[in-house]
């Protein structure tokens, strides 16, 4: 299945959920912000939230800094 990832294209097995795109995008456990087709997607969606064909997924992530 193909989605756009941070505005590049990406691969990813059909049904992905937000956590696996995660693991595999190398977020890990990291604290992140993620929007799906311009939606929020809760934290605590992430599990359950499964990707679907031509989707545009937004990662941020806060960098610490002075």
């Amino acid at each position: 299945m193909h989605i756009t990832l941070n505005g590049s294209p990406r691969d990813c097995a059909p049904a992905t959920t937000v956590a696996q795109l995660l693991q595999e995008a190398g977020y890990g456990t990291r604290r992140v912000a993620v929007e799906v087709n311009h939606e929020i997607v809760p934290r605590s969606l992430h599990i359950s939230h499964a990707l679907a064909e031509g989707d545009q997924v937004e990662i941020v992530h806060a960098i610490g800094g002075g």
